[in-house]
């Protein structure tokens, strides 16, 4: 059996995480597969991922963190972001905010709170936690 160079460095990573340089190295067909695979693995939370894979970031989800779960963790050149997603008909209060604020610290990355659908609703509080905190809210659409 032919050895990997993470298996060669005695690194151990999930089949949709790759190194940086992989990810850059990556053909258009390949990130097109890899995002089939995280969409149907992971429903929408694979979804936003594989945009973030489509970007040349390398991709990890369901992180687990002192402060809770992480939906994935994005890294590109030295750059990483924590994601929560978040979907349906939920409302995003100051709690959920924190929440991310604090998982993103604890992986040392900038944090996101990412919005699929139209159901979702952030209130006033959690908008000024998040200006406050620094987390970026983004939306994205089907």
């Amino acid at each position: 059996m032919a050895l990997g160079c993470a298996a060669v460095r005695g690194e151990t990573r999930a089949r949709n995480q790759h190194s940086p340089e992989e990810a850059v190295a990556m053909s258009l067909a390949r990130i097109v597969f890899e995002q089939k695979k995280l969409a149907q693995r992971y429903g929408v939370t694979g979804r936003i991922a594989g945009r973030y894979l489509e970007a040349g970031y390398s991709v990890a989800v369901g992180l687990e963190t002192p402060a809770g779960r992480v939906g994935f963790l994005a890294q590109k050149a030295g750059e990483r972001i924590a994601v929560d997603v978040y979907t349906g008909s939920a409302k995003i209060t100051r709690e959920q905010v924190a929440a991310i604020a604090d998982k993103a610290a604890a992986l040392k990355a900038k944090p996101v709170l990412a919005i699929h659908g139209r159901g979702v609703r952030v209130t006033p509080e959690a908008l000024e936690e998040a200006k406050k905190r620094g987390v970026a809210i983004k939306r994205f659409r089907a």
